[in-house]
């Protein structure tokens, strides 16, 4: 849309480089060209703005394969108007002096045409498709047929319009067709993902299976190794065994050589200490015999000389050694007690006497 400010009865029209401008006053062309900005008179000025940039016509339209199954089609045009001044002849390109804006709908009639003349050539195309062909190859067929069919319409250059490119972006049956072509696919997807699973489950299988009979051969080797162990440890108790036993018997055949030495050594010196004590007692027998004889003869030669001492003393001397050596044998006596009857009898006594 050109932009136009208004002075005092005067218009002043600013293009954009986009658009193809053409200013009319009466017959007279007085401007033409892209990017254009000028003053103007409204009531004397007739002004046509046709944009020259490429444009995208997006489509959606329906058809019907050979198998009488409906397709939604949807595509893309790309076009632009390569001669202006044909396409403001033919169609309405004018714009409001005041505020720029078209008239007319004219690129919705370009739409039109480009959309009709598209279906038609998409429409010839898919009538002899089948279904299962059509969405198969039917994007790049469809694509072709249009393609080829704009370039060869005659409408397009008598209007000044240039197509440059043409899109197929989708070719899609009706909901429940696609649902029922989808199941085999699916079903055939869901096979290949059935039979890798079962595979993978399988292989699972297999290498769980695989580790069991490790893990079993692993606990057979080990049990294998622990009778070994078990018999190694049996041997070597034996033997450690036998080893003790004959060291027990050189330890008690030793103890008992030393026992025997010691009991020889004992008994040795058992002899000699009686025989020392033998010879110890009859050498005291035999002191003691001599002393006994020696001491014999003293007091036989004593007894002999008290005989002969005695034998020269008298009688009366002799009574009074002998009752000194009495009074010296008695015991003695610290205090006598005489009862009455004892006095009595004694007087009675020495009374008798007189």
């Amino acid at each position: 849309m050109a932009d136009i400010t208004r002075r005092l009865g005067w218009r002043h029209l600013r293009g954009a480089p986009t658009a193809h401008i053409r200013h009319h006053r009466g017959t007279r062309l007085l401007h033409d060209g892209p990017g254009l900005s000028f003053w103007f008179r409204a009531l004397t000025a007739a002004i046509s703005e046709v944009p020259v940039d490429d444009r995208e016509l997006a489509m959606t339209f329906h058809a019907r394969t050979s198998d009488f199954q409906d397709v939604a089609v949807q595509a893309t045009v790309t076009y632009r108007i390569s001669d202006p001044a044909v396409a403001a002849a033919r169609l309405d390109f004018s714009i409001d002096p005041d505020s720029g804006a078209w008239r007319a709908a004219p690129l919705e009639q370009l739409g039109t045409l480009l959309t009709e003349t598209a279906q038609q050539h998409a429409l010839d195309v898919l009538s002899r498709t089948p279904l299962s062909a059509a969405l198969v190859d039917g994007v790049t067929a469809v694509r072709e047929r249009i393609a080829q069919g704009l370039a060869g319409e005659p409408r397009l250059p008598a209007t000044g319009i240039e197509v440059v490119a043409v899109r197929v972006v989708a070719l899609r049956p009706e909901p429940e067709v696609e649902r029922a072509l989808r199941t085999p696919a699916r079903e055939q997807i869901q096979q290949e993902a059935d039979r890798a699973t079962y595979e993978r489950r399988a292989v699972a299988v297999e290498r769980e299976r695989a580790i069991a009979e490790n893990e079993l051969a692993s606990q057979i080797e080990l049990a294998r190794r622990e009778e070994q162990l078990v018999d190694q440890r049996g041997t070597n108790a034996r033997r450690e065994a036998e080893e003790h036993a004959a060291a027990d018997a050189v330890r008690a055949e030793a103890e008992a050589a030393r026992t025997v030495r010691l009991a020889d050594a004992e008994a040795a010196r058992t002899v000699r200490m009686a025989e020392a004590e033998a010879t110890r007692s009859v050498r005291l027998a035999k002191a003691e015999a001599e002393g006994a004889r020696e001491v014999g003869e003293a007091r036989a030669q004593a007894q002999a000389a008290w005989l002969r001492v005695h034998g020269d003393v008298d009688v009366a001397t002799l009574n009074a050694l002998t009752g000194t050596r009495l009074a010296e044998n008695l015991p003695r006596i610290d205090s006598v007690t005489i009862s009455p009857d004892v006095l009595t009898g004694l007087l009675t006594r020495l009374g008798t006497r007189e």
